[in-house]
């Protein structure tokens, strides 16, 4: 299809990622690895951190700024390959 775009997203631009895993020690201090390993200029003190009801799952909100689509897929693809990383929205 003539034109047709992969994603509808214009780069560069602020792209929030909602990461939710199992409450652990280390899931904080991995997932601010892996996203500055794909978004170097991650400020590590905007992530944001709940913790669900009952203790037993964190999610963490990082808003990183994107530079292309295939940034955000490797990003994507780091993440949900990390076994304390449940889900990637």
């Amino acid at each position: 299809m003539a034109g047709y775009k992969d994603t509808l997203l214009e780069f560069p631009c602020e792209f929030p990622l909602k990461i939710m895993g199992k409450t652990h020690d280390d899931l904080a201090q991995t997932v601010l690895s892996i996203v500055t390993r794909h978004a170097p200029d991650f400020d590590g003190a905007t992530m944001e951190m709940r913790a669900s009801s009952g203790g037993n799952y964190v999610s963490l909100t990082c808003t990183v700024i994107a530079t292309s689509k295939p940034q955000l897929d490797a990003l994507y693809m780091d993440l949900t390959s990390h076994p304390l990383v449940k889900v990637v929205l």
